[in-house]
């Protein structure tokens, strides 16, 4: 029997004619991020009583805090002020330490993690950097919609939001892996289009635009994809009130940039995207 909480294999969603979402708020943690921390973590087997320090806009640090707490591990978690009071009050409850910065200021964040390293004080995912970050994706998320496919049809891109870019570059690599000639398409906040060329800026799209590209290649990107946080906010509450799906702000986003790109783009076959986390995180900024 598996030890710990088993994450992925999530449901999909048709959306439309030819878009379907991942429903990765089903995961245990409420997040896609369950899969990556447990894969790392899997991987990097701390003993119970050590720390584990992590950098995050909160999804990961959600899913960090549950699964350190079901392994006896501390956990502290070092995010930007500006993200979701609800978020900041799962972490507390799953008993990890909230060290925040200012806003926004997410190499900040970075920083105090790799600190509390060097000093020997915890261990780390270093999620931002880390290949297993994408490999994981490319093992677990990507054949998940590569099974989905055979059922469906014939995917023409593959179109999510980026944080890390662990997700989008795990699907890449296994688009490559399978010859497969889909369009991989970067979704990214308006307000911070950095890796469109523009300059950072505070944006309300948590979970992704954390500032730089870090994992993305960029010449593994086929489109970039802006969305403002009030297009994404408000594809987010129609998504609840409409389909009775309750999903957060980057949903919205992916979902939103989807539309665009099918509407835009006309393909003969259809559109996957990831329903990141749940609504339920963002109540108080909805």
């Amino acid at each position: 029997m598996e030890r710990y909480v088993e994450v992925g294999n999530t449901p999909v969603i048709e959306l439309s004619d030819k878009l379907y979402g991942k429903l990765e708020s089903v995961n245990p943690g409420g997040s896609i991020k369950d899969r990556p921390v447990k894969y790392i973590l899997d991987r990097m087997n701390p003993q119970p009583g050590e720390t584990i320090v992590e950098a995050t806009s909160g999804n990961t640090g959600i899913s960090l805090a549950m699964m350190c707490a079901e392994r006896g591990l501390k956990c502290i978690i070092v995010m930007p002020s500006n993200m979701s009071e609800e978020r900041k009050t799962l972490l507390r409850m799953f008993g990890a330490e909230l060290i925040e910065v200012e806003p926004g200021d997410f190499e900040r964040a970075i920083q105090i993690k790799d600190d509390i390293v060097d000093e020997g004080k915890g261990l780390s995912l270093h999620q931002f950097t880390n290949p297993l970050n994408i490999q994981c994706h490319r093992e677990e998320l990507f054949n998940e919609l590569r099974i989905s496919s055979y059922m469906i049809g014939d995917i023409s891109a593959f179109i999510a939001g980026t944080g890390t870019g662990g997700t989008l570059m795990g699907v890449q690599q296994g688009f490559k892996d399978y010859g497969w000639k889909g369009k991989i398409v970067a979704v990214e906040p308006a307000e911070n289009a950095v890796m469109s060329g523009g300059k950072p800026g505070l944006h309300g799209i948590e979970g992704i635009g954390d500032g730089s590209k870090y994992l993305v290649d960029l010449n593994k990107v086929d489109e970039i994809i802006t969305i403002t946080t009030e297009e994404a906010k408000e594809r987010s509450r129609r998504l609840a009130k409409e389909m009775g799906l309750f999903v957060g702000i980057s949903a919205g986003a992916n979902v939103l940039a989807s539309e665009r790109w099918i509407e835009s783009n006309k393909p003969e076959g259809i559109v996957f995207t990831i329903l990141c986390d749940r609504g339920e995180r963002y109540c108080s900024v909805l």
